[in-house]
């Protein structure tokens, strides 16, 4: 069961206390709208400069607070079944331990990719493939996928508008939409940019790697390494005529994510057997290794299982393709097992941890995949003086939801014997602040805000 809280705040009057129970924030399914977390102001390391946020998308609270529900909901699936984290997990640095995730008609036909800072990636196209041009176009592709989460419109499937309509019924949604964009309307647009908020937002930089970084230059020993590491973290930076293995020319740090100009990588296994040559992108290089080992699969075909399997492809000699990067074009390297343990080493000083454990990256539902949504928190309001005109009426103010429409209503009776009458109707302003003068009347002290969930 999915719902929205109406808080109502009664009881209110000049020294008197509000009080009315309510489930603690932090309780499994309890979305506070009043405490929003952080995502558009987190912080980002001074040597990480690049930053492919749309100018018509910034990261916001509300939006990447939306895009965080609608990535975990199975209800944008037509069968509810699947949502986009059902592919993109968060303990596997938001891919998936299958080589194929699975979808309302079977599986996909590329492993699912790490979604690690892509807020800081070059590249500017999204799909291994390449074939959307902004993650926000990439993120409904999969729920417009017939395989994957079937509102396609083709082969007995709804239609996205079918999604959107199904959406609009559920209250939740139509409050985090207007809390959002300021009015409940649920749009593929709207849709796209939220979960493109929420994607951007997470972000891997507190490492071994990044504990280095933040004090000492690339082409410097770190002094938190072993020497192992820096002898790996040598062998990543340095091109193979000055003995290293190259791999900064695609995989440049401090953000390690792939070259744009690149070419395939010389896998061109398909799923299920065949070729596949189109693959020219890749995601960043950190977190390849998560807490509990592998974030894989790896490569778009799941066809390498380890690190090992991986710096062994690279060392080879490529077999040409048409579409291979030319930077592979090469004699194979100088390396055995042996002598690439130091780069294995470095790689693992790429992985994080927060982005594993930071609630708000994580399934805002319950076990049984329920949400409530509080937007009116107990004791949010008090009745004060205006200090600047001390004769002058009461304030009621107090802190809820941003953007939305709340009533502030009164009685002589709490509502038992005389009737709630609306005194004003006010919308919270974008930090969720209300507050409104209400009259000095001996014969009607009460007061309460209510919420009522947005009309379409």
């Amino acid at each position: 069961m999915k719902s929205v809280r109406h808080l109502l705040l009664s009881g209110i009057a000049a020294g008197l206390p509000a009080v009315m129970p309510a489930a603690e924030p932090g309780e499994p399914g309890v979305l506070d709208l009043t405490r929003l977390a952080n995502y558009a102001n987190q912080p980002v390391p001074a040597y990480v400069t690049h930053d492919n946020t749309p100018a018509d998308n910034p990261i916001t609270d509300a939006g990447a607070t939306l895009g965080r529900v609608l990535f975990y909901d199975v209800r944008l699936s037509r069968n509810d079944t699947v949502s986009c984290a059902s592919c993109h997990d968060q303990s596997h640095a938001f891919s998936d331990a299958d080589v194929a995730s699975g979808g309302v008609a079977g599986t996909t036909g590329r492993h699912s990719m790490r979604l690690i800072n892509t807020r800081f990636a070059r590249e500017s196209r999204f799909f291994w493939d390449e074939r959307a041009f902004s993650l926000e176009q990439q993120t409904t592709q999969p729920i417009r996928d017939h395989v994957e989460m079937g509102f396609s419109g083709t082969a007995g499937d709804p239609d996205f508008a079918t999604l959107t309509v199904k959406l609009s019924t559920i209250p939740e949604y139509r409050v985090l939409f207007a809390m959002t964009f300021g009015d409940p309307a649920i749009r593929e647009d709207r849709i796209q940019k939220s979960i493109a908020q929420f994607v951007r937002s997470i972000q891997s930089f507190d490492s071994k790697y990044d504990a280095g970084r933040t004090t000492t230059p690339d082409n410097q020993d770190f002094p938190n390494f072993t020497a192992q590491e820096n002898l790996g973290k040598s062998q990543f930076m340095l091109p193979p005529d000055q003995g290293g293995a190259g791999c900064a020319t695609c995989h440049t740090p401090p953000t390690f994510d792939i070259d744009p100009a690149s070419g395939n990588n010389g896998v061109i296994g398909k799923i299920g057997g065949g070729q596949d040559l189109t693959n020219t992108r890749a995601p960043s290089l950190r977190d390849l290794i998560g807490p509990g080992g592998p974030n894989g699969p790896f490569m778009h075909d799941g066809s390498m299982t380890g690190l090992g399997q991986i710096t062994n492809h690279y060392r080879s000699a490529i077999p040409d393709n048409p579409n291979l990067d030319p930077r592979l074009r090469r004699p194979p390297l100088p390396f055995n097992n042996s002598n690439l343990a130091p780069l294995r080493a470095f790689l693992h000083t790429l992985t994080g941890t927060a982005v594993y454990q930071d609630p708000k990256w994580s399934s805002p539902f319950n076990a049984s995949g329920g949400l409530e949504l509080i937007v009116l928190p107990m004791n949010a309001f008090r009745l004060e003086r205006d200090q600047e005109t001390p004769s002058g009426p009461l304030v009621l103010r107090g802190h809820a939801a941003a953007n939305l429409d709340y009533r502030i209503e009164s009685s002589a009776s709490l509502g038992i014997t005389d009737p709630w009458q609306t005194v004003a109707t006010i919308r919270s302003d974008a930090d969720g602040l209300v507050e409104h003068p209400v009259p000095i009347d001996a014969d009607r002290h009460f007061y309460r805000v209510v919420f009522d969930v947005p009309a379409e």
